[in-house]
């Protein structure tokens, strides 16, 4: 009688536990957001392709809704995004900037809106932005110069060419503005050429610049991923060996990481995609719960031949 009792005893037990299971699988199903993350960047851009992933990831991981969309540099078309994610009654937003000040107004209407707006990878402080996630690309720019400074591979009143993908944007503003902290005290000169964001032709008009002003040229700094990540394939065919002009930049790409190894890139800059994204979506995820972050999440690292492994094999997925 004892163990029948038992039995019975158990058998309602487990009924009940799972009974009261279902209200919280139901509430869980209802807790699923819809989140929009818009990036400046292209989609042929690799490294792009590392930041989509980490909001692929993300999404997986959650179970909630992530919509992503790019832009290449059309400020327009980034801010109809934004806004259009806003009329959609998005849970939260993640946004790179294309221009300085460019999304003032569009985040003004999403904080309006009541809606959280994370800014990753390009800083643009005059926003009212929740929170930032990625580099402070000024103190970037400042470190590439001063570590050419350091190693003596710039001097007084030396030339340094900087290709950039898209002129006038965010990055590359914030990255010369570091750059001239420590250049124009020491009277080291430099020039900003366009590079586009097309990889093929990124490396004919490199190639050419190169052709022509190889014997000016005493450094090179990749204000942009594509840019130094085309650095090889650039000196292969204009027949400049690696090594033979000092290079430092981005690096958040395997043809980075594969040219410091192999001696094209001394130093190069990593701000590792997949966790940008994933943390700017976890901080909008907070704050549609209704925790504002209050912080700023500022990510990166410089890594030199030594390290370099380490940031492939990340890239890698090893």
């Amino acid at each position: 009688m004892c163990i029948r009792d038992r039995r019975t005893l158990l058998s309602l037990a487990g009924s009940a536990l799972l009974v009261a299971s279902l209200p919280l699988a139901a509430a869980a199903q209802d807790d699923t957001k819809t989140f929009y993350w818009v990036s400046h960047g292209a989609p042929t851009d690799p490294v792009w392709t590392y930041f989509l992933q980490g909001a692929e990831m993300w999404a997986d991981s959650t179970g909630h809704t992530v919509n992503t969309s790019f832009h290449s540099g059309d400020v327009p078309s980034h801010q109809e995004a934004v806004r259009a994610a806003i009329a959609a009654g998005a849970d939260g937003i993640v946004s790179s900037s294309p221009d300085p000040g460019s999304l003032i107004e569009v985040v003004d209407e999403a904080r309006a809106a009541g809606i959280p707006i994370v800014n990753i990878n390009t800083p643009d402080p005059d926003a009212n932005w929740s929170a930032y996630v990625g580099g402070n690309l000024v103190d970037y720019g400042e470190a590439w110069a001063q570590y050419l400074v350091d190693n003596e591979l710039v001097e007084e009143g030396d030339f340094v060419w900087m290709p950039v993908e898209v002129p006038g944007a965010t990055y590359g503003v914030q990255e010369e503005e570091g750059i001239a902290k420590v250049f124009e005290p020491m009277g080291i000169t430099w020039e900003v050429t366009d590079a586009t964001l097309d990889q093929a032709e990124i490396i004919t008009r490199m190639s050419d610049y190169l052709l022509a002003n190889r014997d000016n040229i005493d450094a090179i700094i990749g204000l942009g991923d594509l840019v130094t990540g085309s650095i090889a394939r650039v000196f292969d065919q204009v027949g400049v060996a690696a090594g033979e002009i000092p290079v430092v930049g981005w690096g958040n790409s395997l043809d980075t990481t594969q040219e410091v190894l192999n001696g094209y890139v001394n130093a190069a800059q990593w701000q590792d995609p997949l966790a940008t994204s994933w943390i700017g979506l976890s901080i909008a995820d907070m704050a549609a719960d209704g925790i504002p972050p209050g912080f700023d999440v500022i990510v990166g690292a410089l890594y030199e031949a030594d390290t370099a492994q380490v940031y492939d094999d990340i890239l890698s997925g090893n």
